[in-house]
C-alpha cells in the first residue's frame, strides 16, 4: 500500500463558500500513482470547514452562505463565545455542521467525483485567514 501526506496552506478568502479541488489536487500529484484507494481532506481549524458539492453553478455556493446565515444567525443574544466578533460562535457552529474533513475514492490515479461535484472551503468568518488543509492519500 501507498501512503502520502501533504499540507497545503490556502491565502485569505472571503466569507464564502469556494472551490478548492484544483488547489487539493495540485499539492497532491502523487495520486497519479493510486489505481484504487482513498484521499482525505483534513482543514485544522473550528470556524471553516469542507463540504462536497455543485461545481459548475456558482449561485450554488451563494445559496449555501445565505441558508447557513439564516440557520445560524449573527448577534444572537443567547451566544456566550463572541470574543472575536459577533461571526465567531456562528462560524464554530456552521463548521460543526459541515465538519472538518471529507474522503473521497480514488480511482485509476484520480479523485472519483462525480461529474458536477467539487471540494469546497467554507469559509465562515469575516477575516478568517490562511487556512491549512492536511491531504492523506492511501491505497494500491
Amino acid at each position: 500500500m501507498k501512503l502520502y501526506q501533504q499540507q497545503l496552506s490556502l491565502p485569505a478568502k472571503r466569507r464564502g463558500f469556494h472551490l478548492i479541488t484544483t488547489e487539493i489536487l495540485r499539492a497532491m500529484p502523487q495520486l497519479a500513482g493510486i489505481q484504487a484507494g482513498i484521499c482525505q481532506v483534513f482543514i485544522q481549524h473550528t470556524s471553516a470547514s469542507l463540504t462536497i458539492n455543485e461545481n459548475a453553478d456558482p449561485t450554488v455556493r451563494v445559496d449555501f452562505e445565505t441558508w447557513f446565515n439564516k440557520a445560524v444567525p449573527e448577534n444572537d443574544p443567547d451566544f456566550l463565545h463572541n470574543d472575536e466578533g459577533p461571526d465567531d460562535m456562528p462560524a464554530h457552529l456552521k463548521a460543526s455542521i459541515l465538519g472538518t474533513q471529507v474522503l473521497i475514492p480514488v480511482r485509476n490515479g484520480r479523485l472519483a467525483l462525480g461529474t458536477w461535484q467539487g471540494i469546497y472551503l467554507c469559509e465562515h468568518r469575516d477575516h478568517g485567514g490562511s487556512r491549512n488543509i492536511l491531504i492523506t492519500a492511501w491505497g494500491e
